[in-house]
């Protein structure tokens, strides 16, 4: 039987956040991130007909993005 507390299981697992997920971890309006994810310049997968996106290439994304400022 599994549980909910399989801590080698959550070890392993990516996080992976929603376009509404991604815009209010990033303060930015959904459309901007659809718009900025369309054109690639945000790192995104489509899946189906939805936009997913990984918490820690989002992470590194930024601060590249705060490095060329």
């Amino acid at each position: 039987m599994m549980t909910g507390n399989n801590k080698q299981g959550d070890l392993n697992m990516e996080k992976w956040l929603t376009l509404e997920q991604i815009a209010e971890y990033l303060q930015m309006s959904t459309s901007s991130i659809y718009k900025m994810a369309q054109a690639g310049k945000i790192p995104a997968y489509k899946v189906g007909r939805q936009w997913r996106f990984r918490k820690k290439e989002i992470d590194r994304w930024v601060k590249n993005q705060t490095r060329g400022k």
